[in-house]
């Protein structure tokens, strides 16, 4: 048989709404549907898509072997995502290579830090892939705060809350807007490293952003322990803008 392929569908950042017109229709025709999640946890992809799935769909739950349990610059926690990557690869390229179109599922966009790029690079130049653009998560999440996120000539920075304490207060100082991902754990460190910069009083924690059980605080005022795995830390820029008149 020919005619297969791999699309990735990026969702956005978790409204069911937000997803493209051209995502949905790939997923609504989709006869194979994969999708990452965490082992024993129904995965936060599957749930966007959650009532869209044609009944007759085969679905194919890729769970990590890893998440939380070894640090992500390990050896043994890189030789683990790679073997699963490879696996997967190879399974998506059968089912493409036997003429079946299969659809995965990325929350966010999929080039954006996104797992599916994992996957991408294993593909590419085996079997057709397709990549459907997607919303990314912090996009969401600035809008559900309603203000600009950048003004005129502001710079943008997205940094990830795994790096160490001291090069993110050093790229915090240098930031005219920021964007902290990767948070959970590593929250108490990103909390004393904008206070280093200067910059706790204006950051915002986004929780779940455009999500059922959405939150959204200050940062300041969140608890220590209060370390959630969805959610984005953002401080607003304050660049060039035309002046209002009198």
């Amino acid at each position: 048989m020919s005619g297969g392929r791999v699309i990735c569908a990026g969702l956005g950042p978790g409204d069911p709404g937000l997803i493209s017109v051209r995502a949905d229709r790939a997923i609504r025709g989709a006869r194979h549907i994969a999708y990452f999640r965490k082992a024993g946890r129904a995965g936060q992809a599957r749930r966007i898509v959650d009532g869209m799935l044609a009944p007759d769909a085969v679905e194919h739950a890729m769970e990590y072997p890893v998440t939380t349990e070894l640090p992500v610059d390990s050896p043994e926690y890189r030789r683990a995502l790679a073997v699963f990557y490879d696996d997967w690869a190879d399974r998506l390229a059968a089912l493409a290579a036997s003429g079946a179109e299969v659809v995965v599922l990325c929350e966010g966009d999929p080039f954006l830090y996104g797992s599916f790029m994992h996957l991408h690079t294993r593909l590419s130049g085996r079997v057709p892939v397709e990549v459907i653009a997607g919303i990314p998560g912090m996009v969401g999440c600035w809008n559900a705060l309603g203000q600009p996120m950048t003004w005129g000539d502001d710079s943008l920075m997205v940094l990830m809350g795994t790096l160490p304490e001291e090069a993110l207060a050093a790229a915090m100082r240098d930031a005219d807007a920021l964007v902290v991902m990767k948070l959970g754990r590593n929250l108490p460190k990103v909390r004393r490293a904008l206070a280093a910069a200067g910059r706790l009083a204006d950051a915002w924690l986004v929780e779940r952003g455009t999500m059922p059980g959405q939150r959204i605080l200050r940062l300041a005022e969140t608890a220590p322990e209060d370390c959630p795995y969805f959610a984005i830390v953002l401080v607003h820029g304050h660049g060039r803008r035309p002046e209002a008149e009198a």
